[in-house]
């Protein structure tokens, strides 16, 4: 029990990284960056956390961003709302969202993490308000946790994560959850142990991708066909650590998932970015630069991953200092179609001389407009990209 326990909590607290510190913006973006910090609000005060982790938009003026709390865009500026569950006090958040149309935009989640009585969230917003929608039944005693959503329609979503399961012994399984207009149905993946999902993106309701690590060790990425998931083979390059987060599906043939690895095993070496392309056939490693690495400190991590199209394409995340001081900054990469290069972006500071920001969700919308959003500290932070 103690080790899946142990693989629960570290499963459960990987996107929960901002840390207690707050203070005043003083930072613009580089003069070479397209990205610019846009002013977001905070939905818990001081010393209540406010990341965010996923960003959705049904259009310019239509966009949410969830996390440890919920902020929307009406084409203007951003305001925060409350969301039913979510504290602000690292033992809830919302990992993924859709917004189909402005009354109606789904999120899903964690609560209870820490806790010992983890549990998913769903939650629904109609055009006034956020409420709790009833999810799929389980086994007593089971721990379902959902980390991403994606629609193809109003009627055709699918959440993913992972479940520890009530049986004896427990089991860590990827978990899947779909809603057909009406109700929300889960199916979990009996074939699959130690492993979690992170990341789930469709391009229709028979190409559905989602990503994620068999115990934090190797890569781990499934796929529904329009009938059943099944598990597909991808590259895990580090003999440490191999976790894929985040995913997008552009066709039956083009498809990019996100992570990082270690390169050894039990010994100090900084994690560096992993990109994977999925060509219609197999998974393949695609080179991706990193920031240094200079030293053990200087980590590069990819979180999430969005599409203006198949030769204009962001995945985003942090790189850590050099020095050991453990700050970070905000990493973002462009693929043009031929290779991935680092692309400028800002890292607001709100403690002089100290810096801690992280993307982890982006969105773009049909204009072409792209939205990353994340964290600096405790508070929101979000960069905005005009489209051409």
């Amino acid at each position: 029990m103690t080790k899946f326990l142990t693989l629960v909590a570290a499963l459960s607290a990987a996107s929960l990284m901002a840390p207690a510190m707050q203070a005043q913006t003083s930072a613009n973006a580089p003069a070479s960056s397209v990205f610019k910090v846009v002013p977001t609000p905070n939905g818990h005060a001081k010393p209540f956390n406010n990341d965010l982790h996923s960003a959705s938009g049904s259009s310019a003026s239509d966009i949410w961003a969830v996390g440890q709390t919920a902020i929307h865009f009406d084409g203007t500026k951003w305001t925060a709302f409350s969301v039913p569950m979510i504290k602000g006090d690292n033992t809830s958040r919302l990992g993924g969202v859709v917004d189909l149309a402005p009354n109606n935009a789904w999120a899903v989640g964690l609560i209870g993490i820490g806790t010992g009585q983890n549990n998913q969230v769903i939650e629904h917003f109609d055009g006034t308000k956020w409420s709790v929608s009833t999810g799929p039944t389980f086994q007593p005693g089971a721990a379902p946790s959902l980390e991403s959503l994606t629609a193809i329609s109003p009627s055709d979503m699918w959440a993913a994560g992972f479940i520890l399961t009530a049986d004896t012994p427990p089991a860590l399984l990827p978990l899947f959850e779909h809603f057909d207009g009406t109700s929300w149905t889960a199916f979990e993946d009996q074939s699959s142990n130690d492993a979690a999902m992170f990341g789930v993106s469709a391009d229709a309701t028979n190409d559905v991708w989602a990503v994620g690590s068999a115990a934090l060790a190797q890569t781990f990425i499934e796929h529904f066909d329009g009938k059943t998931w099944s598990m597909v083979p991808s590259p895990s390059p580090g003999l440490g650590q191999n976790v894929l987060f985040g995913v997008t599906a552009l066709a039956p043939n083009d498809a990019w998932a996100v992570g990082y690895f270690v390169q050894q095993v039990n010994t100090t070496r900084p994690a560096k970015t992993l990109i994977e392309h999925w060509d219609g056939k197999a998974w393949h490693i695609v080179p991706s630069p990193n920031v240094g690495p200079k030293s053990v400190f200087q980590s590069n991590q990819l979180y999430g991953i969005t599409a203006v199209s198949a030769k204009d394409i962001w995945a985003f995340g942090s790189f850590f200092a050099a020095d050991g001081s453990n700050q970070q900054f905000t990493l973002v990469l462009h693929w043009d179609g031929t290779r991935w290069k680092i692309a400028p972006s800002p890292s607001p500071t709100h403690i002089k001389g100290f810096t801690s920001d992280i993307l982890f969700g982006g969105t773009v919308i049909p204009t072409g407009d792209l939205w990353l959003v994340g964290d600096e500290f405790t508070r929101t932070l979000a960069l905005h990209a005009t489209g051409q």
